[in-house]
């Protein structure tokens, strides 16, 4: 089985689910707009409680052999690059889990020589005892591949599409394996198929047009829900943010035009996962959060090493992906550099007590491994 049938006949046939979903994003009234959020907060209420989990992105490595126009780890970038050993990534992991998370998303550029199968594994092995929920968010890989990840202790999936454009997808990703649009559009399923109990879709908002690319969303949660019955599905609604390489967006994407997506993905799943990054601003965030949030990235670092300053000794510039001497004193105090800008640069004991204002409670941890011998 595969998706891209179902995305390719997308103008001529949708189902009932979808052309639904394309009803409640056509502009709305401001009356109309109302209802859909009051329908929107009770579903979420009535689903999930006044609970909000609470993560933070881990980013192993920003090597990559890709070319994205839009991504700031993009080959060609002159950019700080850096792979964390072992011992750096329990390292920052710690860090993490003395702020309260348990669980985590370990995020690293497509480059195989740096970022293996194996590495991976090692990897959630070691932070398998602190972590109650490990999520992986790399290059596509064979189901062979994610089956000793899943073994070693992860237990989510995390992978965007960026675009469900065929032809704007082509445009943004020049050279490199992503730019097999078909191999990246069946990975959530090859992950399934190798055990990851949650998986993690979205599209990444800016590079086409919204209302084409949220139908193209809604109809592969749609496809999952049915062919990976037994796994939680959850969404990303990232919008671009500023990065390496300057990349403008052709496309956007306005702070009512996100919250009405967000209604509308929740009154026709109410089930589904919606997660929100730290790309959006704080005030935003505060407001989206009753709609239909059901998870949140806090004080998150988009660069390896970010966050107890790792791995600054084994600093390199990449230039068209060739190292050469860095441009700065060896002895500087440097950072790699990071995939994005964030926007919310709040603690995340800030973004608990805030939720807590509203009623709402922070879960650091909402399940375990555990539970599977049972």
């Amino acid at each position: 089985m595969s998706f891209a049938p179902v995305l390719d006949s997308l103008p001529l046939e949708k189902s009932r689910v979808v052309r639904e979903f394309e009803r409640l994003i056509a502009p709305k009234s401001d009356a109309e707009f109302e209802a859909l959020a009051q329908q929107s907060r009770a579903l979420t209420r009535q689903n999930f409680g006044r609970t909000m989990r609470l993560f933070a992105p881990l980013y192993l490595s920003n090597e990559c052999i890709n070319n994205c126009r839009y991504c700031g780890f993009s080959r060609d970038n002159p950019i700080l690059r850096v792979t964390l050993d072992l011992e750096q990534v329990v390292k920052e992991a710690r860090h993490l889990a003395a702020e309260g998370f348990r669980q985590v998303l370990l995020v690293a550029g497509e480059h195989p020589k740096f970022v293996s199968g194996s590495y991976l594994s090692e990897c959630v092995r070691a932070l398998a005892a602190d972590f109650s929920s490990i999520a992986i968010e790399v290059g596509p890989m064979e189901t062979a591949e994610y089956q000793p990840v899943v073994e070693a202790g992860a237990e989510a999936l995390v992978v965007y599409q960026e675009t469900y454009n065929r032809r704007i997808y082509s445009e943004m990703h020049t050279s490199g394996p992503k730019r097999d649009f078909n191999w990246r559009l069946d990975c959530a399923e090859r992950g399934y198929d190798a055990g990851f109990r949650r998986l993690g879709i979205g599209a990444l908002f800016g590079l086409a047009p919204w209302h084409e690319e949220a139908v193209a969303l809604a109809a592969h949660v749609d496809y999952l829900l049915r062919r990976c019955w037994q796994a939680q599905i959850s969404v990303s609604l990232p919008r671009l943010r500023p990065a390496a390489g300057g990349f403008k967006p052709a496309f956007t994407m306005s702070d009512r035009e996100l919250a009405q997506l967000i209604c509308a993905l929740r009154i026709c799943f109410p089930q589904l996962g919606i997660v929100l990054s730290t790309r959006e601003r704080a005030a935003l965030r505060d407001a989206l959060v009753p709609l239909g949030i059901t998870m949140m990235s806090a004080g998150s670092h988009t660069e390896p090493g970010g966050y107890t300053r790792q791995g600054t000794e084994n600093l390199h510039l990449t230039v068209r992906g060739r190292i050469v001497a860095p441009e700065y004193d060896s002895g500087a105090d440097q950072l790699a550099t990071g995939q994005f800008e964030i926007s919310d640069d709040r603690s995340p004991a800030e973004i608990a007590e805030v939720l807590r204002r509203r009623g709402i409670e922070p879960v650091w941890k909402d399940w375990d491994q555990a539970l599977l011998a049972s």
